[in-house]
């Protein structure tokens, strides 16, 4: 009986915590934890759990510097890959990365949580941005 109340008072608090955030939160919270999932079976295997990349061959999608610098161009590099050499954290990269299927909301999911993680921190991407950045790189 006892763990029925604290499980029901542990869930109304839970209830109030969510609706106590801004719809920003929310978008965010939205998009990040989408992205996670798209991050792991999409991106991880490659990238690392952590972003770290593969030493010299794959680079890290840990150098915020980088990201902001690129905000504008990361959907286009998922969407249709990247090709040449990179230089990214002082180390070079040269390789290909595959194109993309993924729909513009799950690029925008994806751009949230990586952009936000490995020490990260931009923001949301919504998918709106996403559509426009990609129709200025096509």
């Amino acid at each position: 009986m006892k763990l029925k109340i604290i499980f029901g008072i542990s869930l109304l608090l839970a209830v109030l915590i969510v609706s106590c955030q801004n719809e920003e939160q929310l978008e965010f919270t939205h998009y990040y934890s989408s992205g996670k999932l798209t991050y792991q079976t999409k991106c991880q295997n490659c990238h690392g759990a952590n972003g770290e990349g593969l030493q010299g061959l794959i680079p890290p999608l840990t150098d915020s510097a980088y990201l902001k610098l690129n905000k504008a161009t990361l959907a286009c590099s998922i969407k249709h890959g990247l090709k040449g050499k990179l230089t990214i954290l002082n180390h070079s990269f040269e390789g290909e990365m595959p194109a993309s299927d993924l729909a513009p909301v799950e690029i925008a999911s994806v751009l949230t949580y990586i952009t936000n993680s490995f020490s990260n921190k931009l923001g949301t991407i919504t998918s709106q941005q996403v559509e426009t950045d990609l129709a200025k790189w096509k």
